[in-house]
């Protein structure tokens, strides 16, 4: 699903990343650790299309994803790729159901099939009762799971999710974490996490740790 093939990234005199090669299985669940400063989140954004790679190249369920113009790369970030962030970025002045729907209306899909769809994640959720709560009234574990809706509206081939649990108490971040092998388990989604967290991070698929911009051997 994912192929990374010798990733460099510099800002400025300072290369973050110096090399980095990985794939990525359908269906597999990954974590990325580190020390801060490491390069995951670079590498994340990288595999997100958020920022481009100095030189290597980036396959994504078949797309040479360097190859793509900035429409074309936005239009294949919005249909193939879903992030959920350790700050939720809901937007306040929209229910959750709103939300859940912002990008499959943006992809342009019908908007019945959008709403009904967003429903029925929202239910997988538990949040059946809250469709029209906006953030604000939400939990900061109902909002992560809004979030977590929201990135698997178009149905992406990867899910991306950066410290998805940093901002919650350690029930709701059990919770979460269950929810990612569900999501696994489910719907054979593929979902590669940035944490912090050993637990959640020695449960996974496999643990890639990552050291002064390189995959630790």
């Amino acid at each position: 699903m994912i192929k990374v093939s010798n990733i460099h990234k510099r800002f400025g005199a300072l290369e973050v990343l110096k090399g980095i090669s990985l794939e990525v299985k359908k269906g597999e669940l990954i974590s990325i650790v580190g020390a801060s400063g490491a390069g995951k989140t670079t590498l994340l954004q990288i595999l997100g299309t958020l920022s481009r790679a100095d030189e290597g190249t980036l396959t994504i369920d078949g797309h040479r994803v360097e190859q793509l113009s900035e429409g074309a790369l936005a239009h294949f970030r919005n249909e193939k790729i879903g992030f959920v962030f350790q700050f939720h970025h809901l937007l306040p002045e929209f229910s959750a159901l709103e939300n859940v729907m912002i990008p499959g209306l943006i992809a342009n899909r019908p908007r019945k099939e959008v709403e009904s769809y967003a429903r029925a994640l929202l239910k997988r959720m538990g949040l059946e009762e809250r469709l029209a709560h906006k953030p604000a009234q939400l939990s900061g574990g109902e909002q992560q799971r809004v979030s977590i809706a929201r990135a698997l509206i178009n149905k992406p081939a990867v899910l991306l999710a950066d410290e998805p649990s940093g901002n919650l108490d350690s029930r709701n971040r059990d919770e979460i974490h269950r929810l990612f092998f569900d999501l696994r388990d489910e719907l054979g989604q593929t979902i590669v996490i940035v944490t912090h967290d050993e637990k959640l991070a020695s449960t996974a698929d496999r643990c890639i740790r990552i050291e002064d911009g390189l995959i630790a051997q």
